[in-house]
């Protein structure tokens, strides 16, 4: 990293850090439980750079001072290599995020091509998602879901609540795709099925306005696989975003009230969603650098039972462990992910 290219990012990583710490300290924010969350997270954020950054001018002090002194002059290889290290994860740390990384996220997980075994998929690719977050230390909400005759799932909806919760399941938004030998399939031929998973940052109320007057409310009994009733009651909520045409219908919960706020927060999460990709087509017109869309239709992932292996296909990265993946350790994949995009953040 040239010079005075990196002195600049120190100094502005540094004033970011004083007006951190500032925001911190000041009353009215500390009173403010919004502004003060979003402020500790800030701060947060750029301690491991700022720690980096002070090891990094210490180094290149001693370093100048090693040159100029013959007794020192044999740490001088040490040091510069120390130097090297150093710049190398400032330049990672220091490369651009993006803004939804902190937040919670909301998932929804359909079944894709392949009918009951596509479900049954569904299912497992839930819980395997469900069981990294905890794993990972987040809390997991279960916020509706369709589940067929078979014990899948057409789809089901679920909250990922902890700091940087985004940062950790977006690379998960597209096309999982199973390869196995159905238990239904007496000849025990190979099928291929598919589950589509779509990752969105969950919006706070401020973030994202919806107003009353764009919404169709419609109240029903929900029913449970089979068609038989789950209550007697029109507790099931469908609310339809007129200016957009997003439908979101909950039924898990036994109130309508309580269903109701589930839809609206999977609404806010897809119209967030919307906004985010209408300037990411913006930003993309300039440069191709996404290692995914987070598109649905997008196969990102192969599971291949017969060989217990899993592909991912945006990175090329394939791990013989499928069994512990659906245990939920995909931590291999989401370093290798985060990695490949710092490096072509910091390529622009």
């Amino acid at each position: 990293m040239a010079g005075n290219k990196i002195d600049e990012l120190l100094d502005e990583l540094q004033r970011g850090y004083e007006e951190a710490q500032a925001r911190m300290s000041d009353p009215a924010v500390y009173n403010d439980h919004k502004e003060a969350a979003q402020a500790g997270r800030k701060l947060k954020e750029l301690e491991g750079p700022h720690r980096l950054a002070e090891e990094w001018r210490q180094v290149r002090a001693d370093l100048a001072a090693a040159r100029d002194d013959g007794d020192l002059r044999e740490l001088v290889p040490e040091l510069e290599e120390r130097n090297r290290t150093l710049e190398e994860q400032l330049r990672l740390a220091l490369a651009p995020t993006d803004p939804a990384d902190s937040k919670d996220v909301i998932i929804e997980v359909r079944q894709g091509v392949g009918g009951d075994e596509a479900a049954l998929w569904a299912g497992e690719l839930y819980r395997a998602l469900a069981r990294y977050a905890e794993r990972r230390g987040f809390n997991v909400e279960q916020l509706g879901s369709s589940p067929n005759d078979t014990g899948g799932f057409k789809e089901v909806t679920f909250g990922i609540k902890g700091d940087g919760a985004y940062s950790v399941f977006k690379w998960e938004g597209g096309t999982h795709r199973v390869q196995r030998v159905p238990e239904t399939e007496s000849q025990g031929r190979i099928h291929t099925s598919t589950a589509t998973v779509a990752v969105m940052p969950e919006a706070e109320e401020v973030e994202v306005e919806i107003d009353p007057n764009d919404l169709k409310i419609d109240v029903y009994r929900s029913t449970g696989p089979g068609g038989q009733s789950v209550n007697t009651t029109d507790s099931a909520v469908r609310i339809t975003h007129m200016p957009t045409g997003l439908v979101v219908a909950m039924q898990d919960e036994k109130s309508q009230l309580q269903n109701r706020q589930k839809a609206l927060r999977v609404l806010r999460a897809r119209l967030y969603e919307l906004e985010r990709a209408k300037q990411r087509a913006e930003l993309d017109a300039t440069r191709r650098s996404q290692i995914g869309t987070g598109e649905r239709a997008e196969k990102i992932r192969t599971y291949n039972f017969p060989e217990n292996r899993v592909t991912d296909h945006r990175i090329k990265l394939t791990v013989h462990q499928l069994d512990r993946a659906l245990q939920g350790e995909l931590d291999e994949f989401t370093a290798a992910l985060g990695e490949e995009e710092r490096r072509r953040a910091l390529g622009e």
